[in-house]
């Protein structure tokens, strides 16, 4: 299993990139306890990768998975959706046993090993 992003979501980080100053950034997309769940989504761009880290190219993209992180995210389909409320990036998590409206924040019941 691997992390996959939409077309939508590589439209989306791609736009983000060109913004930045430096068009070598990495995607990171990480977990952190907390949120309106027990976990939340971590999403940023970077300069450099710590030793460890999983580095997945998705079409063109490199994304960033820490170790800690990993198990939480495998599997994990990133997409981007705009509508009247605006846009944003919508995690189909297959490790999340809930989540919470907002979309952002899950929970899981065994915690992935």
């Amino acid at each position: 299993m691997t992390v996959q992003l939409s077309p939508a979501a590589i439209a989306e980080v791609n736009r983000i990139r060109s913004k930045h100053p430096n068009p070598e950034t990495v995607f990171r997309l990480g977990v952190q306890a907390g949120g309106c769940a027990e976990f939340h989504y971590i999403l940023s761009l970077e300069e450099a990768v710590p030793v460890g880290d999983r580095l997945i190219n998705c079409e063109g993209i490199q994304v960033a998975i820490d170790a800690q992180s990993w198990p939480y995210l495998e599997g994990l389909r990133l997409d981007y959706t705009e509508d009247l409320m605006g846009g944003g990036f919508r995690f189909d998590n297959p490790n999340a046993a809930s989540s919470c409206g907002c979309g952002n924040s899950f929970a899981v019941g065994d915690r992935p090993s």
